[in-house]
């Protein structure tokens, strides 16, 4: 079998780190293995080792890829609604404090999905360091008055947790819904 060109080498990289980036927000970066990646980017598992160091090289790379996903979505919210950034930032909360977003872990928020192996012991600061520039990125987008919006961001954080861990139960839905009127209730999404 021939060498691949360093075009399709580049491209390989980058099915494998989307795979990580959406393997790793649904399952857990402990629970998917090089063989899963592999097989979700349609690669064979020898591949992995000639393009990453380590697992832990590629949770890096995945994590600044879901959070580039995110910014992203969030340009998206932006353009919907042109010159009106409250009405982009309501309508983010909307949908983050939704049912399908609860659902949807795959392609779900990064600061939730990934929280748990980052602050996991055995991950290095790489991998940190890229997760707390997208969260810091992300608090940054829910500001109203050019700070960051660290209390919106942790409520729609924890509600999410909360909310994906008891899904399938009333409890689910009704966190969402007392986290979607307490950030109107505190003008945080009014």
């Amino acid at each position: 079998m021939g060498r691949v060109s360093q075009a399709q080498a580049q491209e390989n990289r980058r099915q494998v780190v989307a795979a990580a980036a959406r393997l790793f927000r649904e399952r857990g970066v402990q629970a998917v293995s090089v063989a899963d990646l592999m097989a979700e980017a349609g690669l064979t598992h020898g591949g992995f080792y000639r393009q990453f160091a380590s697992k832990e090289a590629l949770l890096t790379e995945a994590t600044v890829q879901a959070f580039a996903d995110l910014a992203a979505l969030l340009t998206e919210f932006d353009a919907k609604r042109p010159g009106d950034h409250d009405a982009a930032r309501k309508d983010l909360i909307d949908y983050y404090l939704s049912t399908e977003h609860r659902d949807d872990l795959g392609q779900g928020c990064p600061t939730t999905g990934l929280s748990s192996d980052i602050a996991g012991e055995d991950i290095g600061g790489s991998a940190r360091a890229a997760y707390a520039d997208g969260v810091g990125l992300f608090a940054q987008w829910l500001s109203t008055d050019g700070n960051e919006d660290l209390a919106t961001l942790s409520m729609l954080v924890g509600a999410l947790t909360l909310a994906r861990a008891t899904a399938g139960s009333d409890l689910s839905e009704q966190i969402l819904a007392a986290a979607h009127e307490a950030l109107a209730r505190y003008g945080r999404n009014p």
